[in-house]
């Protein structure tokens, strides 16, 4: 145990070293085309270090916004700039308040027809600066060339970012805030401050009081205006609607020539204002305008909210708002006991069980060994488990550093890391039939019952368990996991280790309590049946990463390779036993040059929306369709009410909730009587456009289940689903 709470300290230690350090490059920048029907787009593309922010427009209380200067000749020239995306606010100590952006975002400049006449094949230079800020803020700028011509831009920079998929580019293309009428919903008013020198603006969304779309993000973003100086928004929600207020500081004496704030209320010319609305109904971002030729005389005071206050004011709002609201302000030591609770629960999933089988196996070989052998062996076993864990926290941290986005059981959409799982649980198996056994330093052998001092195998165990934990969302991992893949390296290592601990945490009490497994019968023969039972799961499980594998490479003679790498690993194994020992030995290295060959061939994954998976659902008798936002836009401009399924090959959580939830006659009969249309989401092959979406609405992984009313309001129902809470969300 010791050595356990040693590696937990020393990792959070260097986890926070680690994230008081200035990455050597905190912003990388992509220079490439776009074409968007028949409009053509120069892209910029920023990736930032995870955690660390860049700045929009209104950069807030401090801060730079992005620049981006296009020259020719040392002459500036100007391209037509998109709407820049929607940021997110940041509130640092101080409460300085931040508008910006996290990750990856992209701006669009228009490239016309007289752009191109008048600037094909001419180097066009780039100089894009920014303010990136953490614990620190650091000035940042990329100095690249390029040139256009139509459909593409080609640019011979060396240090730039590699370009991105034009999916994820269409993605943030159509994610852009957009010109819009001010909805009738949303009331904004000027008013005197009752402090001199101020105004106040103050607006308000009634018919919702749902805050949900408002986590880290302002229901105003005021764009940057003189004489106007915005302060922070302040919200309050009531029991009919959404109230806001932000006072404004008058800076006009300061103008050439001045214009003090005037004692009538009006102004002596009308004044456009630009905002962006985080529009809670329709949950998207909107571009609004309006116009202001006098503000209200009746003073109105804004109390600004103390430090470590929540944005938000709860005020008379609904207790499902207020959970919602208070969840995004808990301690990271809810998150660890959630993550903690989430991993025990792993041990009974089905895709962990042959393993934990296995563990129980090996319990019951131990069983006449003293005490100290027995926490030798749990501890070994949780060894394997913690490492494995940190060793996928390494691999998040590490692809998104370079920009890119995964969830949990990403490793399942490699092609590679599937046919290694095979290959390393068919020799497992193997094994448990006594086709061969391992032969340890001390000459004892792995497969054997009566091995004693071997702690491979536990170790090995502990990995395994891990690796096959991942296509599992239990309860309470789902909330723990969205919290680890949008915080800071050591948090996503912290819950990392307690979801691993929590998986331990039997053979961690059993190490400590031998007593526990008193029922487990004595070592015996019986134990050469259980063996092979236990062999016979494995193969079960191997048949189950072979559809997985087979949907990856969409049948191709990838899966035919693998199984003649099976076939050869088998046959090496036979020929050991037998005195033609070099034949078996060339086996293995023909099934080693076949894994090599698939390893290193790109596989061309099939561009065909309806998946296998996708087709064995419709064979079920429902009408699913292939999941995409347009389609989402399409039901809610019909006004209809649609049920989203985000599923995957590799996930077993999925299966049993189709089992017993969506496969059933109760749940057809419910989408005939609510006429319920259907969409669902594949995400057994790496795609952006599902992620994205995910990790917008708070998931990081599969099952996740959605209902999208008829106005467009969508309810996320989470990991699990019933009959009975679709029908509560519906009603």
């Amino acid at each position: 145990m010791r050595i356990i709470i040693l590696l937990t300290l020393f990792l959070s230690f260097t986890a926070l070293h680690a994230e008081e350090s200035v990455p050597a490059k905190p912003v990388t920048l992509a220079v490439q085309s776009f074409k968007n029907g028949a409009d053509e787009y120069l892209v910029l593309s920023f990736e930032n270090f995870p955690h660390w922010h860049t700045y929009w427009k209104n950069p807030g209380d401090a801060g730079l916004a992005v620049k981006n200067v296009f020259t020719i000749a040392g002459k500036e020239i100007k391209l037509e700039e998109v709407e820049w995306p929607a940021p997110r606010r940041f509130i640092e100590p101080g409460n300085l308040w931040a508008y910006g952006y996290e990750g990856g975002y992209t701006f669009f400049f228009k490239l016309s027809k007289k752009d191109f006449n008048k600037f094909s094949g001419k180097i066009i230079d780039l100089k894009s600066t920014w303010l990136v800020c953490k614990h620190i803020c650091v000035p940042g700028q990329q100095l690249s060339q390029f040139k256009i011509a139509p459909g593409k831009v080609m640019t011979a920079t060396p240090d730039l970012h590699a370009d991105y998929d034009s999916t994820l580019l269409a993605e943030r293309f159509h994610a852009l805030p957009k010109l819009s009428v001010m909805p009738e919903y949303l009331n904004i008013k000027l008013a005197k401050g009752k402090t001199p020198g101020t105004i106040v603006l103050l607006y308000s969304v009634s018919k919702t009081t749902d805050v949900t779309f408002l986590k880290d993000t302002n229901l105003l973003y005021a764009f940057p205006q003189l004489p106007f100086d915005v302060k922070h928004e302040n919200l309050e929600v009531t029991k009919t609607d959404i109230k806001g207020s932000m006072e404004i500081s008058w800076d006009g004496e300061y103008q050439t020539p001045p214009e003090p704030l005037s004692a009538d209320g009006k102004f002596t010319k009308p004044k456009n204002l630009r905002f962006l609305f985080s529009d809670p109904i329709q949950k998207k971002v909107l571009l609004i305008e309006k116009k202001f030729t006098s503000f209200d005389l009746a003073e109105v005071t804004v109390v600004a909210k103390p430090e470590g206050a929540a944005p938000v004011d709860m005020g008379g709002a609904s207790d499902t708002s207020s959970k919602i609201v208070n969840a995004a302000n808990r301690s990271i030591g809810y998150y660890l006991v959630l993550a903690f609770i989430g991993g025990l629960i792993l041990n009974i999933m089905p895709c962990v069980l042959p393993v934990i089988s296995i563990k129980l196996f090996g319990l019951v070989k131990y069983k006449n060994e003293s005490h100290k052998a027995i926490i030798k062996h749990n501890v070994f076993y949780t060894l394997g488990i913690l490492f494995t864990f940190l060793t996928l926290a390494t691999i998040v941290l590490s692809l998104k550093s370079i920009g890119s986005q995964v969830g949990w059981g990403f490793q399942l959409q490699s092609p590679s890391f599937i046919s290694i799982m095979i290959i390393g649980l068919f020799v497992f198996a193997l094994n448990l039939f006594g086709v061969f056994e391992f032969a340890t330093p001390g000459g004892s052998t792995l497969g054997n019952v009566t091995t004693k001092k071997n702690f491979t195998g536990d170790f090995l165990s502990g990995i395994l368990a891990t690796v096959l934990s991942t296509p599992c969302s239990a309860p309470f991992l789902g909330t723990a996991l969205t919290f680890a893949f949008t915080s800071s390296t050591m948090e996503i290592y912290l819950i990392f280790t307690m979801i691993g601990l929590g998986l331990a945490f039997p053979f961690i009490l059993t190490a400590i309590y031998p007593r526990l497994v008193a029922f487990l019968p004595k070592p015996g023969n019986w134990m050469n049946t259980v063996k092979k039972i236990l062999g016979a799961t494995l193969l079960l499980t191997i048949i189950w990463l072979l559809d997985v594998y087979n949907a990856l490479v969409d049948g191709s003679s990838h899966l035919i390779k693998l199984g003649g790498i099976l076939v050869f690993i088998y046959t090496g194994f036979l020929l050991l036993r037998k005195k033609e020992k070099w034949i078996g030995a060339v086996s293995f290295l023909i099934g080693l040059g076949i894994f090599v060959n698939i390893a290193t061939t790109n596989v061309v994954a099939s561009r065909d929306d309806q998946t296998a998976l996708i087709r064995d659902k419709q064979a079920q008798g429902l009408d699913w369709q292939v999941w995409s936002e347009s389609k989402m836009s399409e039901y809610k401009t019909n006004q209809e009410v649609v049920f989203i399924d985000f599923t995957a090959k590799w996930c077993f959580t999925c299966k049993v909730n189709e089992k017993l939830v969506l496969d059933t006659a109760d749940f057809k009969n419910l989408v005939k009587d609510y006429n319920l249309k259907l969409l669902i989401g594949d995400w057994t092959k790496r795609d952006e456009v599902i992620g994205s979406f995910l990790r917008k609405n708070g998931l990081v992984g599969v099952p996740a289940y959605f209902i999208q009313k008829k106005d467009g309001t969508v309810i996320n129902l989470g990991e699990t689903v019933s009959l009975r809470r679709i029908k509560e969300q519906l009603n």
